[in-house]
């Protein structure tokens, strides 16, 4: 609507001007069109019924000598005349003779006057808001032969036409700019009438939540479309309804699926190397050593911390499927991954801690559940080596503790690196793929951060930053 009276606007403004500027034209020919018909009767009558003179050529001068100017003034126009050669005669103009003496009337003017069926040429010029007019006919004797030719000059000031088309516009743009304006207004107010149901509609829709109760649309009056839309709207919102119950129901059952999936991988991390460990100090015991007993002590705290995981594994679970709670507590990581890399005895598993002691506030058991997920996950991807280098380094960096997990087994191809830490996704033929997230999981909780990297063929490096405090 508003486009629509802008475009009115302009195109009457543009007619506007068109028009007033035609007329001007016109009414400035019709006026010297009448001042050059009653010159050329004063002219004829001077010719016909007044002079005393022969009335040829040569006499022009002495005939119209004095009454030349007469009839200039009468008609306010300037008026000059020209032999049939084009040569001035006789003029109004007070000095137009000096001036033009040397300028006869252009051959090309005589040309036209000659050619023209009417004998007449109307020439118009305009410059600034002067319209300068001229005209040239034949001058004839009383017998009608031709004696020479006559040109009638007439200039006409604009100036004024120009200033009442200027108020006029002005009067002209005040309306329509206050038709504009009560356009504008007038198409807030109707859009925001046809709209105010469509709003309503819209604000509904963005306050529809699948996880919660939805209301449904209720419009006093609106129109059959806004209707449509209502009825589809509060459908949709049963369809909803019924769908969100059916999706929590799909929910708890899949998140007690991923519960037992995540308990059984965690119960299962340490039972492989616990089962080494016994394997080995089996196949290692012997009664004569003196050192037995300590040897005996270490398998047995060994045994023990991997028990204590899993009973706080069973524990927590019972406790409404919850996995071991935070406990911030002032550990030394030094030791404590000492203890966790103890369970390992393959060869090529190395511990090289940078620093002698190094405290922080984590929770021992999680971070031996990092230390041992990682290692372990090294473990499998170096199993085909020839010779297995898996490297450990604990530092401190800052206010973090540092650890690098290295091996230098197959790698990790650049098609599954933005997968690694998915739930599921696993790249050994056996395992659920929770390790990683899970203990990504951890390190997140205390604002730590963990990130590889990784090369086909040569190995990963897994790095692992967790705030001392």
């Amino acid at each position: 609507m508003i486009l629509l009276i802008l475009l009115a606007s302009v195109l009457i403004l543009g007619v506007t001007i068109y028009q007033y500027d035609e007329q001007t034209k016109e009414y400035n020919i019709h006026r010297f069109g009448r001042k050059e018909q009653a010159t050329n009767q004063s002219i004829d009558l001077e010719l016909k019924t007044k002079t005393s003179y022969p009335v040829n050529t040569k006499n022009l001068p002495k005939i119209f000598q004095e009454r030349i100017y007469e009839i200039s003034s009468i008609h306010k126009l300037n008026i000059t005349i020209y032999d049939m050669n084009g040569k001035l005669l006789k003029s109004s103009i007070p000095a137009a003779f000096e001036k033009v003496e040397q300028i006869p009337l252009s051959k090309e003017v005589i040309a036209e006057l000659a050619n023209n069926s009417n004998h007449r040429i109307l020439k118009i010029d305009n410059k600034k808001e002067i319209s300068y007019q001229s005209s040239y006919a034949y001058i004839n004797d009383p017998k009608f032969k031709r004696i020479g030719i006559l040109e009638l000059e007439f200039s006409q000031d604009n100036s004024e036409q120009e200033r009442e088309l200027r108020e006029f516009m002005y009067r002209l743009g005040l309306v329509y700019l206050l038709m504009f304006v009560i356009a504008i207004a007038f198409a807030y107010f109707l859009s925001s009438y046809i709209t105010r149901s469509i709003k309503k509609v819209s604000d509904k829709m963005q306050q529809t939540r699948l996880n919660k109760r939805n209301e449904k649309i209720t419009l006093d009056a609106a129109s059959s479309e806004i209707n449509n839309l209502v009825d589809a709207y509060n459908s949709m919102i049963d369809d909803l309804q019924e769908s969100a119950v059916k999706l929590a129901k799909s929910e708890r059952e899949q998140a007690w699926r991923e519960m037992a999936k995540q308990v059984a991988h965690e119960i299962k991390n340490p039972l492989t190397p616990m089962r080494l460990s016994v394997q080995s100090f089996e196949r290692k015991f012997d009664p004569e050593d003196p050192k037995i007993k300590e040897k005996l002590t270490e398998y047995s705290q060994t045994l023990i911390q991997q028990i204590d995981v899993m009973s706080s594994i069973a524990s927590a679970f019972s406790d409404f499927a919850k996995m071991p709670t935070q406990k911030r507590e002032k550990i030394e990581v030094i030791s404590v991954v000492k203890l966790a890399l103890d369970i390992f005895n393959e060869e090529g598993v190395s511990y090289v801690p940078l620093e002698n002691e190094l405290y922080a506030n984590l929770d021992k058991t999680q971070l031996i559940r990092i230390v041992t997920n990682l290692i372990k996950n090294a473990l499998q991807a170096s199993e085909k080596e020839e010779k297995p280098i898996i490297e450990v380094k604990v530092k401190s960096e800052k206010n973090n503790v540092k650890i690098i997990v290295s091996d230098n087994g197959k790698g990790i191809s650049e098609e599954v690196k933005d997968l690694i830490f998915e739930p599921k996704f696993t790249t050994k033929s056996s395992g659920m793929g929770l390790g990683l997230p899970m203990i990504k999981n951890i390190i997140e909780a205390y604002d730590g951060t963990i990130s590889f990297t990784s090369k086909e063929g040569i190995g990963t490096v897994f790095t692992v930053m967790l705030p001392k405090t």
